[in-house]
C-alpha cells in the first residue's frame, strides 16, 4: 500500500466528500448499525434511494449509514460520480482490471477511519460492486490487525477480488468474518465467476444467487436470506450485551 502513497498525494488528495446519509427508520429497540459502501461512479445519497426495497426489508433489524467515496470521477456531464480508488493511471476503475495500481486507496482508508470515529461504531459493513470489493479488503485487513476499528459481519452484493497488485496478499488467508454474498447469474459487469472466486476466500459464507444482473436484488428468497442473516447477527448482538 505504501508504494502508491506518493501518487495519491500528487493527484488524489480529495476534498471532503458529501456527508453520510443515515436511514431514518424509527426504532423502538436497538438495531444493528451497518455502514454501506456504494459502487463505482455512484455516491451515498443516490445509492440510498436505489436501495429503497432493501432498506424496507431490513428495517426491523438494521440502521443503515450510506457514505460517499472521497474521489471524484472525471466525466463530461458534470455529475458528481465517486470512486473508492482507481486501478488505472488515467484515474478510472474496472473490476476486471488485473495488475493495476490502487490510486487513492490510502486516502479512502483515512476517510473510512474518520467516518467510523464520527458515526460509529458499526456492527457490520455492506458493499456493492467496488464497494463490496473494498469491504472484502477491509475484512482481510481487520483479520490481520491493520485497522483501528472492528466490524462483526459483512454483506456483499456483486463482490469480487481486487486485481490491484498491492491488494494481492490480502487474499492469501481465509477470512473468518461471517458474510452474506449475493450476486446475479446474468451480471455482465461483475460476472458470477468473479463473485464465486471471491466467496471462496471466506470460511463462513452465506450465498444467494439471483437470476438477474448487476444490481442489489431484494425480492422473494433473496429478501428472506437478508432477513435471516441479519436476524442471526441481531441475536448475536443481544447475546453479547447480556454477558
Amino acid at each position: 500500500m505504501s508504494g502508491e502513497s506518493s501518487v495519491s498525494n500528487r493527484s488524489l488528495t480529495p476534498p471532503a466528500p458529501p456527508p453520510p446519509q443515515i436511514s431514518k427508520e424509527t426504532a423502538d429497540r436497538k438495531k444493528l448499525k451497518i455502514l454501506v459502501f456504494h459502487g463505482y461512479k455512484q455516491k451515498g445519497a443516490v445509492f440510498k434511494e436505489k436501495l429503497g426495497s432493501f432498506r424496507k426489508a431490513v428495517a426491523k433489524y438494521a440502521q443503515l449509514v450510506f457514505i460517499s467515496a472521497p474521489h471524484k470521477v472525471a466525466n463530461e456531464d458534470g455529475g458528481d460520480y465517486r470512486s473508492w480508488w482507481f486501478n488505472a493511471e488515467d484515474n478510472t476503475f474496472s473490476g476486471k482490471c488485473l495488475g493495476g495500481p490502487a490510486l487513492g486507496f490510502e486516502a479512502t482508508l483515512d476517510w473510512i477511519e474518520k467516518i467510523v470515529k464520527d458515526y460509529g461504531p458499526f456492527d457490520g459493513f455492506m458493499g456493492f460492486c467496488q464497494g463490496a470489493c473494498l469491504v472484502g479488503l477491509l475484512a482481510a485487513m481487520q483479520q490481520k490487525g491493520y485497522l483501528s476499528y472492528t466490524f462483526k459481519f459483512a454483506i456483499f452484493a456483486s463482490g469480487f477480488r481486487s486485481g490491484s497488485l498491492v491488494h494481492k496478499g490480502f487474499y492469501d488467508d481465509e477470512i473468518k468474518l461471517p458474510s452474506l454474498h449475493v450476486y446475479g447469474e446474468r451480471d455482465s459487469i461483475i460476472p458470477k465467476e468473479m463473485s464465486e472466486s471471491f466467496i471462496n476466500v471466506f470460511t463462513r459464507p452465506v450465498v444467494a444467487e439471483h437470476s438477474g444482473g448487476h444490481y442489489v436484488a431484494c425480492s422473494g428468497s433473496i429478501k428472506d436470506t437478508y432477513q435471516d442473516f441479519l436476524s442471526d447477527r441481531y441475536q448475536e448482538m443481544l447475546h453479547r450485551e447480556r454477558k
